[in-house]
């Protein structure tokens, strides 16, 4: 599914549990309460780990930042994974920041549902060995796959407001 329309059924799915009076439990968002990240796509390749923080960091004090980066030239993919100290952070942020323009670039900003860095950490294994293969929580988040891992073209139609 096109990432743009993905973040339209998130926002769509978030309106209409205000309209509803919904409450925490009854929320989409409580499905992801066991995990404090969030999956950030379709970044500027400019940006930079302090950047993420200036945006980020309005919702919630950010404990871990991954910007995921080409291994052999350093250069950022366009994607990111960002944990809060407290889980009711990755609520607002998901809520507040998907569909928000930063950078002049429409993001896309999810919860993510099985971090593999946290879990090799826990685990006592080296979670830098870890791929950056972890994935969103949306069923149709494979983006990334569909683009050949890279997380966007700023001249792509579908980044330009």
């Amino acid at each position: 599914m096109n990432p743009l329309t993905q973040i339209k059924n998130i926002q769509k799915a978030t309106k209409r549990e205000i309209e509803l009076g919904l409450g925490d439990s009854a929320s989409w968002h409580a499905r992801f309460k066991h995990s404090a990240y969030v999956f950030v796509g379709g970044l500027d390749y400019d940006l930079t780990e302090g950047d993420l923080l200036c945006v980020f960091a309005q919702y919630g004090e950010i404990v871990d930042v991954n910007l995921v980066r080409n291994k052999d030239t350093g250069k950022s993919k366009g994607f990111a994974f960002l944990a809060y100290e407290d889980q009711r952070s990755t609520v607002l942020a998901v809520d507040n920041l998907n569909g928000a323009t930063v950078a002049q670039r429409k993001v896309r900003v999810e919860h993510v549902d099985n971090y593999k860095k946290r879990k090799a950490e826990a685990e006592g294994e080296d979670p830098n060995a870890v791929e950056e293969d972890e994935e969103p929580a949306a069923e149709e988040r494979d983006e990334r796959e569909k683009r050949g891992g890279r997380g966007g073209d700023a001249s792509d139609a579908r980044y330009q407001r």
